[in-house]
């Protein structure tokens, strides 16, 4: 066992060994939460991502594999539905699913599942909001894309995406995989893995009647949390995140790895954690690579930060299917925090569920009263005292990249181009543009027929890179192309004094009607 899922195991009581019956005197969990105005239904679609593959050329016996070898998604939707006479499912209902998340067609169980399953059988019959298949509400709604943790199904937070669906959102979620194996690998190729598994749902969102694209936000638990994070880096189509004790905090060394960096990222996060790890706790679990790195909340300074601190729960109270895990709570004592016991864990959840929606509306929906909600104390909101603290942070202006650059140049004009780079150049001092990615935008511009914009871009080239022929021959072009012949001349002339082997520049200068100058 690697250190991190012994780290998973250990820290957070993940994987129960044992089948104990239900401690006496202890509540069973029950979402106490209250739905929004709309009904929930939820589909299941059992589809490909057929851009990767997941099965080997040959089974377990070594024989050909007959098969699908694609990625199976099984894809949990909740959605607004109308009303119908059918009955809602039940939280053995959702256990069913487990059996086809990657064998569509043949009901497969591991033992490990199988265990996991018996531990949740004294609220199998438990009714919970989703109708299967319910015709959807008419309308286009906000979607949240969840992201279960290391190994888990994608129902384990059911309740949390029931309720947000009944406030008018649509939520999508498949099972948190390895690459190659039903079980998630500790490692950057299973968060990898898992973090296309999220844009696949978002591209998947695209194709459905009911979802509103242009508000989008990811939300994950623990391994999903991390998980988040780095599909949010590469795909600009997430507009906040959403950590339920999300494992970035306790792997930054990863998250290093990963080429992904906190610090340029400009979109809001809400971020729950568990009750304060002891100094011991964090020298015998955190002492890995993996947890070696700069900390991602403290760099998260371009985008709002909600961040809540779950005082009493421990980790796996961040889930309510884990909630209903009888075999989880058999070690509960040893993960106990003080005096919290089992009831707190479910009433902690409610609040989980309820800054959820608060922050989904305030940035997905622009709720304002929304948004009132979370710069309140925790108390002016009526949770109990000694319960949880809730922070906000606003936003520290723009981070250094090249989009923010685009961004500011939209806002103050292509003619302040080196005026806005000299100023986040200031700030930053270790942002530079690409002289190769900067000619490419000015081309783009020039094709777009922005020709004052390309030329104000190609000038910035020409002064960040003064020894590149190339950069004077872009803006040479650009020139010809707007009808400023003598500057043109100069550019062109300039490019071959600078790479005298430029032959598009000597050919441009003869259709200029001038001889190339002599080379200095």
């Amino acid at each position: 066992m690697s250190e991190i899922a012994r780290f998973i195991i250990g820290a957070f009581g993940f994987v129960a060994i044992a089948i104990a019956a239900p401690a006496q005197n202890t509540p069973l969990f029950r979402f106490a939460e209250k739905p929004g105005p709309h009904l929930v239904g939820l589909k299941v679609v059992d589809q490909y991502d057929y851009s990767r593959t997941y099965r080997s050329k040959s089974d377990d016996l070594g024989k050909p594999y007959k098969g699908e070898r694609a990625r199976p998604l099984q894809t949990l939707i909740w959605y607004p539905a109308e009303k119908t006479a059918s009955r809602p499912m039940t939280v053995g209902d959702y256990g069913n699913l487990a059996a086809t998340e990657t064998s569509f067609d043949k009901p497969s169980l591991s033992i490990a599942h199988q265990k996991w399953l018996d531990g949740i059988k004294p609220t199998l019959a438990m009714p919970m909001w989703a109708v299967r298949d319910a015709p959807a509400l008419s309308g286009r709604f906000p979607v949240v894309i969840y992201a279960p943790s290391f190994s888990a199904m994608s129902w384990e937070n059911a309740d949390l995406c029931e309720y947000l669906a009944s406030h008018g959102y649509v939520v999508i979620a498949s099972p948190d995989m390895g690459a190659s194996t039903r079980d998630m690998t500790d490692d950057i190729v299973g968060i990898t893995a898992q973090a296309r598994d999220i844009s696949f749902l978002i591209g998947y969102a695209q194709t459905l009647p009911n979802t509103d694209m242009s508000a989008l936000a990811v939300a994950g638990f623990s391994w999903g949390g991390i998980s988040n994070l780095f599909a949010a880096a590469r795909d600009n189509r997430i507009d906040a995140l959403v950590a339920l004790d999300g494992s970035m905090r306790y792997y930054p060394g990863l998250v290093k790895q990963g080429d992904v960096h906190p610090e340029q990222m400009a979109i809001p996060l809400l971020f729950f954690t568990q009750g304060g790890m002891t100094l011991e706790d964090q020298s015998q679990y955190l002492n890995s690579e993996a947890n070696r790195g700069p900390s991602v909340l403290n760099a998260w300074a371009h985008g709002d930060l909600v961040l809540v601190r779950m005082l009493g729960l421990v980790h796996v109270e961040h889930s309510s299917m884990y909630q209903r895990n009888e075999d989880v709570w058999e070690g509960f004592p040893e993960q106990q925090i003080a005096d919290y016991g089992r009831e707190d864990g479910i009433a902690g959840y409610t609040w989980i569920a309820r800054y959820t929606l608060h922050f989904l509306d305030a940035y997905l929906k622009h709720d304002t009263a929304a948004m009132v909600w979370l710069k309140k104390t925790p108390a002016e909101n009526g949770a109990p005292q000694h319960f949880l603290s809730a922070s906000y942070r606003p936003a520290k202006g723009a981070p250094a990249t090249l989009e923010s650059f685009r961004a500011e140049l939209g806002q103050q004009g292509f003619d302040h181009a080196e005026d806005v780079y000299a100023a986040i150049r200031k700030e930053s001092t270790d942002f530079k543009l690409d002289e190769s990615t900067v000619n490419y935008w000015g081309y783009e511009l020039m094709t777009d027929g922005h020709l004052p914009e390309a030329i104000d871009i190609f000038k910035l080239n020409v002064k960040n890179y003064p020894d590149s022929g190339n950069t004077y021959d872009s803006l040479g072009e650009a020139y010809m192309r707007s009808g400023q012949k003598q500057l043109a001349i100069e550019s062109y002339n300039k490019s071959l004094e600078k790479d005298p082997s430029n032959s598009n520049a000597t050919r441009k200068l003869k259709e200029l009607g001038v001889h190339p100058a002599e080379p200095k």
